[in-house]
């Protein structure tokens, strides 16, 4: 079991002062037993031959150790006795006092210097415990550059706590700034990049209706027009993408299955031109949050499903509600992707190396965008490899209650955008070529 920092505070108190008492006791019994024996022999020399004042006059040590007379040998044969008895009376009761008795306060007094260390020591980490909790709640926060807004601001003395909370938040502050600025930048750069790129799809247009335009140039036309129009979808999916990114402040219950229905119906087009059978599998799953959004989530992983196939492939959609839990799972058939592959497949325009050309079948955004607005609904989004080859992911959002219309905490309701209906029960469809 690890011990925390204020449990191994605490120990080396405790250890540190139980050290010195046991050393100064131990000083005192040997001072005492030592002070003890030298007053023994002073007392048994005054009593023997006392001289004026009790003090033995100069010159009685023969007179003492060697006895003139029978009588005079045995007083001082049983007044050594009676000495070494008091002396050994004192001594056991001075072992019985510093050992015994001093042991057990010095215990009782450890616990209270070890109770004692336990409170100064939280006292004196409660500020680095401060800066835990901060840290902790940003890098849980849905997305890691949502709560770099928050501060410590430790108040008190300039030590070197309060350093490393200052030098926390300017590092966060620092952070935030760039994350803003980036969000900003694209933003802004999408929103001006529209402009000429939709004057440039006008002018392609109006050269190639025109009657003297010839069929290499309404060739390069088309050609001009594919090309622009990935633009377009590139700098839609950066601004969705910003946007994503951005904290969801109005939030309404959305039903999945209706989500699925609405988006399936759209893509049926595309999948009967590709020769793909898509088929859906839902039951009512109710969740919380943006349905524009938690639309474009379906929509991005229906698509991906769609354009990284085979001929003649699948792609099956379902929705469920599983341990509290409003699951999405989109599954296709497609070539072979490798697991150490799949956590590049959520970077910003990451594409497998195939895929990485001009007349690519996407922007590299999807997978990317489906996982900030998952993140930013506080939910979580999984890939796996099929071992036929394919993707099989997983997104899982905080479920709602459509009965008395719970949605998360701190969410106004909203009134959901229109879809096709499809709550309750299951439904099963395919659309083939």
């Amino acid at each position: 079991m690890r011990l925390s920092l204020r449990a191994r505070l605490t120990i080396t108190y405790g250890g540190l002062f139980l050290v010195a008492g046991v050393v100064l006791l131990g000083a005192t019994y040997a001072l005492f037993d030592q002070q003890l024996s030298r007053s023994g022999t002073k007392v048994l020399a005054t009593r023997l031959n006392p001289g004026p004042g009790g003090v033995p006059p100069a010159g009685t040590t023969q007179a003492i150790t060697e006895p003139r007379t029978p009588s005079e040998a045995r007083v001082m044969a049983d007044a050594d006795d009676w000495m070494r008895k008091q002396r050994d009376e004192l001594h056991d009761a001075a072992v019985t006092s510093l050992v015994t008795q001093g042991s057990i306060a010095l215990l009782v007094v450890g616990g209270a210097a070890a109770g004692f260390g336990w409170l100064i020591a939280g006292q004196v980490l409660s500020p680095l415990h401060r800066v835990t909790e901060t840290a902790r709640r940003i890098a849980g926060s849905p997305a890691a550059d949502r709560g770099l807004h928050e501060r410590i601001d430790l108040r008190g003395p300039r030590d070197e706590v309060k350093e490393l909370a200052d030098t926390f938040d300017t590092m966060v502050e620092r952070l935030d700034r760039s994350f803003d600025g980036q969000r900003r930048f694209v933003a802004n750069a999408s929103h001006e990049l529209r402009t000429p790129l939709t004057l440039g799809r006008a002018l392609v247009e109006v050269a190639m209706h025109r009657e003297s335009a010839s069929p290499d140039v309404r060739q390069l036309g088309e050609t001009l027009l594919q090309i622009n129009s990935r633009h377009e979808r590139l700098i839609t999916g950066l601004l969705l993408l910003a946007r994503s990114e951005n904290e969801i402040t109005s939030r309404a219950p959305v039903d999945l299955a209706d989500v699925v229905a609405h988006v399936g119906a759209q893509t049926a087009l595309e999948a009967d031109g590709a020769g793909i059978t898509v088929e859906t599998e839902t039951s009512e799953a109710m969740t919380a949050g943006d349905a524009l959004l938690l639309e474009r989530v379906v929509q991005n992983l229906l698509e991906n499903g769609l354009r990284h196939n085979t001929e003649s492939g699948w792609v099956s959609v379902s929705c469920r509600t599983e341990d509290g839990r409003a699951v999405l799972e989109v599954a296709n058939s497609g070539p072979a992707v490798p697991r150490y592959e799949i956590p590049a497949l959520f970077e910003p325009f990451r594409r497998l190396d195939n895929d990485r050309i001009v007349t690519a079948k996407g922007a590299g955004l999807g997978l990317s965008i489906v996982q900030s607005i998952v993140r930013a609904h506080n939910g979580t989004v999984t890939a796996a490899p099929r071992p036929g080859g394919g993707l099989t992911v997983t997104v899982a959002l905080p479920s709602a209650d459509p009965e008395d219309g719970d949605v998360l905490p701190g969410a106004p309701a909203q009134a959901p955008r229109d879809l096709p209906a499809g709550r309750g029960g299951r439904a099963r469809s395919a659309v083939r070529s």
